[in-house]
Protein backbone atom coordinates (compact mmCIF):
# COMPACT_ATOMS: atom_id res chain seq x y z
CA UNK A 1 0.00 0.00 0.00
CA UNK A 2 1.48 3.34 -1.06
CA UNK A 3 1.51 6.50 1.04
CA UNK A 4 -1.55 8.02 -0.64
CA UNK A 5 -3.68 4.93 -0.10
CA UNK A 6 -2.56 4.67 3.55
CA UNK A 7 -3.38 8.32 4.23
CA UNK A 8 -6.76 7.94 2.55
CA UNK A 9 -7.54 4.91 4.73
CA UNK A 10 -6.43 6.74 7.89
CA UNK A 11 -8.60 9.72 6.99
CA UNK A 12 -11.61 7.45 6.48
CA UNK A 13 -11.08 5.82 9.89
CA UNK A 14 -10.72 9.19 11.62
CA UNK A 15 -13.85 10.47 9.85
CA UNK A 16 -15.78 7.54 11.36
CA UNK A 17 -14.38 8.47 14.78
CA UNK A 18 -15.51 12.07 14.29
CA UNK A 19 -19.05 10.92 13.48
CA UNK A 20 -19.16 8.49 16.42
CA UNK A 21 -17.92 10.99 19.01
CA UNK A 22 -20.38 13.58 17.69
CA UNK A 23 -23.23 11.07 18.00
CA UNK A 24 -22.22 10.07 21.56
CA UNK A 25 -21.88 13.73 22.46
CA UNK A 26 -25.46 14.33 21.30
CA UNK A 27 -26.78 11.32 23.24
CA UNK A 28 -25.00 12.44 26.41
CA UNK A 29 -26.42 15.95 26.03
CA UNK A 30 -29.94 14.53 25.69
CA UNK A 31 -29.51 12.35 28.79
CA UNK A 32 -28.27 15.37 30.76
CA UNK A 33 -31.45 17.26 29.88
CA UNK A 34 -33.70 14.32 30.80
CA UNK A 35 -31.94 13.57 34.09
CA UNK A 36 -31.98 17.22 35.21
CA UNK A 37 -35.76 17.14 34.89
CA UNK A 38 -35.95 13.96 37.00
CA UNK A 39 -33.81 15.54 39.75
CA UNK A 40 -36.09 18.58 39.86
CA UNK A 41 -39.20 16.39 40.19
CA UNK A 42 -37.60 14.30 42.94
CA UNK A 43 -36.56 17.40 44.89
CA UNK A 44 -40.08 18.83 44.74
CA UNK A 45 -41.61 15.60 46.06
CA UNK A 46 -39.01 15.37 48.83
CA UNK A 47 -39.83 18.88 50.04
CA UNK A 48 -43.49 17.96 50.32
CA UNK A 49 -42.64 14.93 52.48
CA UNK A 50 -40.21 16.89 54.64
CA UNK A 51 -42.77 19.59 55.37
CA UNK A 52 -45.09 16.90 56.78
CA UNK A 53 -42.31 15.10 58.67
CA UNK A 54 -41.01 18.24 60.42
CA UNK A 55 -44.49 19.10 61.62
CA UNK A 56 -44.93 15.57 62.94
CA UNK A 57 -41.52 14.68 64.35
CA UNK A 58 -40.80 15.84 67.90
CA UNK A 59 -37.33 14.38 68.51
CA UNK A 60 -34.28 16.03 66.99
CA UNK A 61 -32.52 12.80 66.01
CA UNK A 62 -33.29 11.40 62.60
CA UNK A 63 -33.62 7.66 63.24
CA UNK A 64 -33.51 6.44 59.61
CA UNK A 65 -36.79 4.60 60.16
CA UNK A 66 -35.00 1.98 62.26
CA UNK A 67 -36.96 -0.45 64.40
CA UNK A 68 -34.00 -2.38 65.88
CA UNK A 69 -32.05 -1.44 68.99
CA UNK A 70 -29.46 1.24 68.25
CA UNK A 71 -26.84 -0.64 70.31
CA UNK A 72 -27.09 -3.60 67.91
CA UNK A 73 -25.91 -1.57 64.93
CA UNK A 74 -22.52 -2.18 63.30
CA UNK A 75 -19.95 0.04 64.98
CA UNK A 76 -18.41 1.23 61.73
CA UNK A 77 -19.06 4.06 59.33
CA UNK A 78 -20.55 2.96 56.03
CA UNK A 79 -19.13 4.48 52.86
CA UNK A 80 -21.30 4.37 49.74
CA UNK A 81 -19.67 5.34 46.45
CA UNK A 82 -21.81 5.99 43.37
CA UNK A 83 -19.98 5.40 40.08
CA UNK A 84 -20.78 4.58 36.48
CA UNK A 85 -21.71 1.07 35.41
CA UNK A 86 -19.11 1.17 32.61
CA UNK A 87 -15.86 3.00 32.03
CA UNK A 88 -17.34 5.33 29.43
CA UNK A 89 -17.72 8.33 31.76
CA UNK A 90 -14.53 10.33 31.57
CA UNK A 91 -12.26 10.52 34.61
CA UNK A 92 -14.90 11.40 37.21
CA UNK A 93 -15.05 7.88 38.73
CA UNK A 94 -11.30 7.93 39.30
CA UNK A 95 -11.61 11.27 41.10
CA UNK A 96 -14.42 9.89 43.27
CA UNK A 97 -12.45 6.79 44.33
CA UNK A 98 -9.42 8.98 45.05
CA UNK A 99 -11.55 11.18 47.33
CA UNK A 100 -12.94 8.16 49.20
CA UNK A 101 -9.48 6.57 49.54
CA UNK A 102 -8.20 9.65 51.40
CA UNK A 103 -10.51 8.85 54.34
CA UNK A 104 -10.83 5.08 54.12
CA UNK A 105 -9.54 2.95 57.01
CA UNK A 106 -10.39 -0.79 56.82
CA UNK A 107 -10.90 -1.13 60.57
CA UNK A 108 -13.24 1.88 60.69
CA UNK A 109 -15.19 1.73 57.44
CA UNK A 110 -17.20 -0.63 55.27
CA UNK A 111 -17.83 0.15 51.61
CA UNK A 112 -20.86 -0.36 49.39
CA UNK A 113 -20.31 0.24 45.68
CA UNK A 114 -22.98 1.36 43.25
CA UNK A 115 -21.75 0.96 39.67
CA UNK A 116 -19.43 -1.73 38.28
CA UNK A 117 -16.73 0.75 37.27
CA UNK A 118 -16.24 1.70 40.91
CA UNK A 119 -15.93 -1.97 41.89
CA UNK A 120 -13.17 -2.39 39.30
CA UNK A 121 -11.37 0.72 40.55
CA UNK A 122 -11.42 -0.59 44.13
CA UNK A 123 -10.27 -4.06 43.09
CA UNK A 124 -7.31 -2.53 41.26
CA UNK A 125 -6.32 -0.79 44.50
CA UNK A 126 -6.82 -3.90 46.62
CA UNK A 127 -9.68 -2.31 48.59
CA UNK A 128 -12.48 -4.66 49.67
CA UNK A 129 -16.18 -3.79 49.68
CA UNK A 130 -19.07 -5.54 51.43
CA UNK A 131 -21.77 -5.07 48.78
CA UNK A 132 -22.07 -4.16 45.12
CA UNK A 133 -25.19 -2.86 43.40
CA UNK A 134 -25.70 -2.13 39.75
CA UNK A 135 -26.26 1.49 38.84
CA UNK A 136 -30.00 1.72 38.07
CA UNK A 137 -30.72 1.98 34.35
CA UNK A 138 -34.03 3.81 34.71
CA UNK A 139 -34.27 7.31 36.15
CA UNK A 140 -37.77 6.77 37.55
CA UNK A 141 -38.96 4.45 40.33
CA UNK A 142 -35.40 3.61 41.39
CA UNK A 143 -35.45 0.66 43.79
CA UNK A 144 -33.10 1.67 46.63
CA UNK A 145 -34.67 -0.62 49.26
CA UNK A 146 -31.76 -3.13 49.17
CA UNK A 147 -29.36 -0.23 49.83
CA UNK A 148 -31.59 1.09 52.61
CA UNK A 149 -31.56 -2.35 54.26
CA UNK A 150 -27.77 -2.11 54.44
CA UNK A 151 -27.74 1.51 55.61
CA UNK A 152 -30.00 0.68 58.56
CA UNK A 153 -27.35 -1.71 59.89
CA UNK A 154 -24.87 1.11 60.54
CA UNK A 155 -24.71 4.03 62.94
CA UNK A 156 -23.43 6.44 60.32
CA UNK A 157 -23.39 6.56 56.52
CA UNK A 158 -21.35 8.81 54.24
CA UNK A 159 -22.13 8.92 50.55
CA UNK A 160 -19.58 9.80 47.89
CA UNK A 161 -21.31 11.08 44.79
CA UNK A 162 -20.79 13.14 41.64
CA UNK A 163 -22.37 16.52 41.15
CA UNK A 164 -23.28 18.29 37.92
CA UNK A 165 -22.18 21.93 37.74
CA UNK A 166 -22.20 22.56 33.99
CA UNK A 167 -21.76 20.44 30.90
CA UNK A 168 -18.02 21.06 31.07
CA UNK A 169 -17.62 21.08 34.86
CA UNK A 170 -18.44 18.31 37.35
CA UNK A 171 -17.34 17.75 40.94
CA UNK A 172 -17.01 14.82 43.33
CA UNK A 173 -18.37 15.27 46.85
CA UNK A 174 -19.08 13.43 50.08
CA UNK A 175 -21.93 14.04 52.50
CA UNK A 176 -23.31 12.49 55.64
CA UNK A 177 -26.67 10.92 54.77
CA UNK A 178 -28.50 12.70 57.58
CA UNK A 179 -27.02 16.02 56.44
CA UNK A 180 -27.97 15.18 52.85
CA UNK A 181 -31.58 14.81 53.94
CA UNK A 182 -31.57 18.11 55.84
CA UNK A 183 -29.89 20.08 53.05
CA UNK A 184 -32.71 19.04 50.72
CA UNK A 185 -35.09 21.23 52.70
CA UNK A 186 -36.34 24.46 51.13
CA UNK A 187 -38.76 25.75 53.77
CA UNK A 188 -40.57 24.69 56.91
CA UNK A 189 -43.90 25.75 58.40
CA UNK A 190 -44.91 26.14 62.05
CA UNK A 191 -48.23 24.27 62.28
CA UNK A 192 -47.55 21.17 64.37
CA UNK A 193 -49.17 17.89 63.38
CA UNK A 194 -50.01 15.87 66.50
CA UNK A 195 -52.45 13.30 67.81
CA UNK A 196 -54.56 16.17 69.14
CA UNK A 197 -55.69 17.16 65.66
CA UNK A 198 -54.95 14.04 63.56
CA UNK A 199 -55.55 10.31 63.80
CA UNK A 200 -52.46 8.17 63.11
CA UNK A 201 -52.57 4.50 62.21
CA UNK A 202 -51.07 2.47 63.74
CA UNK A 203 -49.36 5.26 65.78
CA UNK A 204 -47.34 8.46 65.44
CA UNK A 205 -43.98 6.71 65.77
CA UNK A 206 -44.73 4.27 62.95
CA UNK A 207 -45.91 7.08 60.68
CA UNK A 208 -42.74 9.09 61.39
CA UNK A 209 -40.58 6.02 60.73
CA UNK A 210 -42.35 5.45 57.43
CA UNK A 211 -41.74 9.06 56.42
CA UNK A 212 -38.07 8.72 57.39
CA UNK A 213 -37.66 5.63 55.24
CA UNK A 214 -39.40 7.40 52.35
CA UNK A 215 -37.12 10.42 52.64
CA UNK A 216 -34.02 8.24 52.76
CA UNK A 217 -35.19 6.44 49.63
CA UNK A 218 -35.82 9.74 47.84
CA UNK A 219 -32.47 11.17 48.97
CA UNK A 220 -30.62 8.07 47.78
CA UNK A 221 -32.46 8.29 44.47
CA UNK A 222 -31.54 11.97 44.20
CA UNK A 223 -27.85 11.29 44.84
CA UNK A 224 -27.88 8.47 42.30
CA UNK A 225 -29.57 10.76 39.76
CA UNK A 226 -27.10 13.53 40.59
CA UNK A 227 -24.22 11.13 39.95
CA UNK A 228 -25.75 9.92 36.69
CA UNK A 229 -26.25 13.53 35.62
CA UNK A 230 -22.57 14.28 36.32
CA UNK A 231 -21.53 11.08 34.52
CA UNK A 232 -23.50 12.05 31.42
CA UNK A 233 -21.97 15.52 31.53
CA UNK A 234 -18.49 14.00 31.99
CA UNK A 235 -19.20 11.73 29.03
CA UNK A 236 -20.30 14.75 26.99
CA UNK A 237 -17.09 16.54 27.94
CA UNK A 238 -14.94 13.53 27.03
CA UNK A 239 -16.73 13.09 23.70
CA UNK A 240 -16.50 16.80 22.97
CA UNK A 241 -12.74 16.75 23.51
CA UNK A 242 -12.38 13.51 21.51
CA UNK A 243 -14.46 14.95 18.69
CA UNK A 244 -12.29 18.07 18.57
CA UNK A 245 -9.09 16.02 18.56
CA UNK A 246 -10.45 13.70 15.88
CA UNK A 247 -11.59 16.68 13.77
CA UNK A 248 -8.14 18.24 14.06
CA UNK A 249 -6.53 14.93 13.11
CA UNK A 250 -8.89 14.59 10.15
CA UNK A 251 -7.91 18.07 8.97
CA UNK A 252 -4.21 17.25 9.32
CA UNK A 253 -4.68 14.00 7.39
CA UNK A 254 -6.59 15.85 4.67
CA UNK A 255 -3.69 18.28 4.23
CA UNK A 256 -1.18 15.42 4.25
CA UNK A 257 -3.26 13.47 1.75
CA UNK A 258 -3.54 16.46 -0.59
CA UNK A 259 0.24 16.99 -0.41
CA UNK A 260 0.88 13.30 -1.08
CA UNK A 261 -1.48 13.30 -4.06
CA UNK A 262 0.13 16.48 -5.41
CA UNK A 263 3.57 14.98 -4.91
CA UNK A 264 2.50 11.80 -6.70
CA UNK A 265 1.08 13.80 -9.61
CA UNK A 266 4.27 15.87 -9.81
CA UNK A 267 6.37 12.70 -9.79
CA UNK A 268 4.30 11.15 -12.58
CA UNK A 269 4.47 14.38 -14.57
CA UNK A 270 8.26 14.46 -14.20
CA UNK A 271 8.46 10.85 -15.35
CA UNK A 272 6.32 11.67 -18.39
CA UNK A 273 8.45 14.73 -19.20
CA UNK A 274 11.69 12.81 -18.75
CA UNK A 275 10.41 9.95 -20.89
CA UNK A 276 9.34 12.40 -23.59
CA UNK A 277 12.73 14.15 -23.47
CA UNK A 278 14.55 10.86 -23.78
CA UNK A 279 12.40 9.87 -26.76
CA UNK A 280 13.12 13.18 -28.46
CA UNK A 281 16.86 12.77 -27.92
CA UNK A 282 16.67 9.24 -29.30
CA UNK A 283 14.81 10.48 -32.38
CA UNK A 284 17.46 13.17 -33.08
CA UNK A 285 20.24 10.62 -32.82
Amino acid sequence: MNVVDQLAKDKENVAILVDLTYAFEGIASLRVSQTKARVAQSTKFFNQLWSIYKLLKVEEEFNFGRTQNYSQLIDKELFIIITAEGGFSGDIDLKLVNLMSESYQPEQHDIIVIGYHGAIQLAQRGIDYVKYFKLPVNDQNINVQPMLNEIQKYKKTTIYFQQYITLMNQEVKKIDLTEAIRTNVVAETENTISERNYIFEPNTHQVASHLERSMIQITLSQLILSSKLAQFASRFKAMNISNQLASDQKQSLTLALNRARRSLKDQRLREIVNAYARSQIGAVN
